[in-house]
């Protein structure tokens, strides 16, 4: 279960709705909703990362057999590179972001997805390096966007006001 493709990116997805509508008075909850802005912003960068890592280099997934690994699939079938891990990247980047607004939550959502990654690992659909490869990418593009925060400027606060305007803040 825990192996799905759906079950803890559509938690995290939960999550990060649950942080947009809350927080301890005004201020927190544009705190929360900027965090939201910086985590969905670093779960896209990690996945482009990923795929452009893709393009130029491909390694068959554990399964395959072409490596001479007995693996049994406990999953469906993925045509895709396994490495780096494109699930790893993303929920790894979601975490991170949510982690520098929240400490606790995002604690909580980097063992989510550590446990994500295990089963990956443990389904015979990615080796060790790809979740590593895969967490570090998600880990160090949310750094950077968090850096990169000042470059951003107004933008976020611009997203969220006219999110209020349309009523969806």
């Amino acid at each position: 279960m825990l192996v799905s493709d759906y079950l803890v990116p559509v938690g995290m997805g939960l999550v990060l709705l649950g942080l947009w509508f809350t927080g301890e008075g005004p201020l927190a909850r544009q705190r929360h909703q900027i965090g939201v802005y910086l985590a969905l912003t670093s779960m896209g960068l990690s996945s482009l990362a990923v795929f452009i890592i893709n393009a130029q280099y491909f390694r068959p997934r554990p399964f395959d057999g072409i490596d001479g690994h007995d693996v049994i699939l406990l999953f469906y079938q993925p045509t895709d590179s396994s490495f780096p891990a494109n699930p790893a990247a993303v929920t790894f980047g979601l975490a991170a972001g949510v982690w520098g607004v929240n400490r606790p939550v995002g604690a909580v959502l980097l063992v989510v997805s550590g446990l994500f990654g295990f089963a990956r690992v443990y389904a015979g659909v990615h080796y060790p390096t790809d979740i590593l490869a895969g967490a570090l990418i998600g880990i160090v593009v949310a750094f950077l966007v968090y850096k990169a925060k000042a470059l951003l400027g107004p933008i976020p606060v611009w997203t969220i006001k006219a999110a209020r305007i349309l009523s969806l803040a």
